[in-house]
């Protein structure tokens, strides 16, 4: 005689098993220096502080690929993403509701800042500033992916930068 309900096998339908799962949105940027080892930073014209060349990641790209069309788009640079420095992660906050996760990678040495052709519809500076300069120019909440980015290239390794969940820190994008 049955005692009202099946045992449960665990198994969920995929469907429901991938829609319960936590999403979250990507990003990519790139470290660049020029010969001086200064740090390409741009300033666009929808904030208020500069950050590192790059944007979001779109659906089916992957972070390396996003990163290099950023900076095709953004700045006219050919530059290949090359290895991943940084990795980091922020909470949803503001007008974002989910998570990002965001890959900073080595985008190499610039000999020529000439080639740099702004996109103005998105950015309305760039400029190659040195490092300890640099750091204070981005917003505190992004701050420690530079120097972070700088140790990770010198010392051949990747690092994760887990990001506060102290919402005090974070601008709405």
């Amino acid at each position: 005689m049955s005692t009202g309900s099946a045992p449960s096998s665990g198994y969920v339908e995929p469907e429901q098993w991938y829609a319960q799962l936590a999403t979250q949105h990507a990003a990519a940027g790139a470290l660049i220096t020029d010969t001086a080892g200064s740090i390409l930073l741009v300033k666009p014209n929808y904030r208020d502080y500069w950050g590192l060349p790059g944007g979001m990641v779109d659906s089916g790209e992957t972070p390396e690929d996003a990163c290099a069309r950023e900076l095709k788009e953004e700045l006219g640079l050919d530059q290949p993403a090359g290895r991943l420095l940084v990795i980091d992660w922020a909470p949803a906050y503001g007008r974002r509701p989910r998570p990002i996760v965001y890959f900073l990678f080595d985008a190499g040495v610039i000999t020529d800042p000439g080639q740099i052709r702004l996109q103005q519809d998105e950015l309305e500076a760039w400029a190659f500033i040195p490092p300890r300069q640099a750091a204070g120019q981005l917003p505190a909440h992004t701050a420690a992916r530079l120097p972070a980015a700088v140790t990770a290239r010198n010392t051949g390794t990747t690092i994760y930068l887990p990001q506060t969940t102290d919402l005090t820190l974070y601008a709405d994008p």
